[in-house]
């Protein structure tokens, strides 16, 4: 089993940096009751007030079954006061089914994420961070037994390390050294089979991305000017959006804007993510993953963003402290594999990729 203590000291102390007298949202669902439990004990010992949500894996599809017209385009009204309330928040996915939305209409999905807009920026607006709690579901969506699937998470969040907390600011320096050399950089060119991509990222920030929002992360990124994306590029490593399974997309882009897309699995769920605002078809990120404690795709985009030598573009929303300015209720991150004969070039210098330990 993980170590769900020394896991949740990660999460108080470097992710969140909780202080005495702060409120914290736990959100996740029963089957990460271990982390839950060591979370709650922990924050309670630094003074803070532990705000726990945790619910049965399958209400996420319930929703979406049983809801009607008014709960598909509205949300509860408590649910936004207690985001604007709280001082931090943390999601952990720990799903008993990683396809529990793949029967559900995507046009559904598109409308409850458009209504939803208002939550998500309150909880923007504080201190948050998304993580995952090893289940069956995720070992078998990985490919891996339960006993490997915890250690490979364990590696990737540095918990088999001494000191967990002294390997993230190791990466973090290590990505900072990425993001000085990035600084000032005008075109980044992606090639790999079936893609070659031209942005422009000139007047851009590159943020070092250390465990503090996403753990485990291990990427910088940035937002690509709005209207610079031209070529086409092919992103072969699965996405599991909200629990659609989508496989092998395909985008073609001009002036910054999708104008073809197909996936060979999951397509209309690609096509409606594509329609969900004006927003939806242009650029929001690109990143460039680091961690070398992720050496292979799980289905579960949180890692497979941040395998070393990989790339990922997001559609939609961009991240304010980058630069970018695509405003859009989606922001649905796609991975491109670079490891075995891609490349990545800035400014026509191919970028060295770090890889993985086990690559």
């Amino acid at each position: 089993m993980l170590d769900a203590d020394a896991f949740a000291k990660l999460l108080c102390d470097w992710c969140l940096e909780v202080r005495e007298s702060q409120q914290v949202l736990v959100a996740t669902t029963s089957l990460a009751e271990p982390v839950v439990v060591s979370l709650h004990r922990e924050l309670l010992e630094r003074g803070a007030w532990p705000v726990v949500r945790m619910s049965p894996p399958q209400l996420g599809a319930d929703f979406y079954t049983y809801a009607g017209a008014a709960q598909l385009e509205s949300y509860a009204p408590v649910e936004l006061a207690e985001f604007e309330s709280v001082d931090a928040s943390i999601r952990i996915g720990a799903p008993a089914n990683v396809e529990a939305l793949a029967g559900i209409d995507p046009e559904l999905i598109a409308r409850a994420m458009r209504a939803r807009q208002p939550i998500q920026a309150a909880r923007r607006a504080r201190r948050w961070c998304v993580s995952l709690w090893p289940t069956p579901a995720l070992a078998q969506q990985a490919r891996m037994s339960e006993r490997d699937y915890e250690a490979f998470l364990g590696r990737a969040l540095f918990l088999d390390q001494p000191d967990p907390a002294g390997a993230w600011r190791e990466l973090a320096a290590r990505q900072q050294s990425l993001v000085e050399r990035l600084r000032g950089a005008r075109e980044v060119r992606i090639e790999a089979e079936g893609t070659d991509l031209h942005l422009r990222v000139e007047g851009r920030q590159w943020i070092n991305s250390d465990g503090r929002r996403n753990m485990p992360s291990g990427e910088v990124f940035t937002g690509p000017l709005e209207n610079s994306a031209h070529g086409t590029i092919r992103f072969t490593i699965p996405s599991n959006p909200g629990g659609a399974q989508v496989e092998d997309v395909e985008l073609t882009f001009s002036d910054g804007r999708v104008t073809s897309a197909r996936a060979a699995r999951g397509d209309g769920y690609l096509q409606s993510a594509l329609a969900t605002d004006p927003g939806a078809r242009y650029l929001g990120e690109l990143g460039i993953g680091t961690n070398p404690g992720i050496d292979r795709a799980t289905g579960s985009t949180l890692l497979d963003e941040k395998i070393a030598g990989t790339v990922h573009l997001a559609l939609g929303r961009s991240y304010q402290e980058t630069g970018g300015t695509n405003a859009s209720a989606l922001h649905w991150d796609l991975v491109c594999d670079l490891r075995d004969g891609g490349r990545l070039s800035v400014d026509g210098e191919p970028l060295e990729l770090a890889r993985s330990v086990h690559s």
